[in-house]
């Protein structure tokens, strides 16, 4: 199981979005200070309060605002997820983080939620995945940006 803690400024606004998102909420892991969103049997996100949060550190909480301190990428089965589900995050008040990237084997599209955290999403074609972006784009040629890392 995979849990990762962030900090939001309103937690009934952050359970919110990403019940808009599609997430779910474990009401057992939920109360004044914090909410569990469930986005599958594996991989959970415990949205904290800052004063709750600042209880698990001593240093200090950055402010996803103005600083970057960790990027969640999931993986949806098509482009068309991914757009769907950004959509739904703009509509349920988060912003888009830059503009979609489609490296012809992958589609990327980054969203920020309401404190400024980001989430990508992203789709891979499946050949891509398991070949390697190398040996997909020389036998599919390459998509309109150029791979990432080369």
């Amino acid at each position: 199981m995979i849990f990762v803690n962030l900090t939001t400024k309103d937690l009934e606004r952050s359970k919110a979005f990403y019940t808009a998102l599609g997430a779910g909420i474990n009401p057992l892991f939920t109360d004044e200070n914090a909410a569990c969103i469930v986005w599958d049997e594996n991989t959970y996100f415990m949205m904290l309060t800052h004063q709750h949060f600042s209880q698990f550190t001593e240093k200090p909480i950055a402010d996803p605002e103005t600083s970057a301190q960790v990027s969640v990428a999931f993986t949806r089965d098509s482009r068309e997820a991914v757009d769907a589900v950004v959509e739904a995050g703009i509509a349920a008040g988060g912003s888009e983080a830059g503009e979609a990237k489609d490296y012809g084997f992958m589609y990327q599209r980054g969203l920020h939620d309401p404190d400024g955290n980001i989430i990508d999403f992203n789709w891979m074609a499946q050949a891509a995945a398991e070949q390697g972006p190398e040996a997909y784009v020389a036998e599919h040629g390459a998509g309109p940006d150029p791979v990432p890392g080369s």
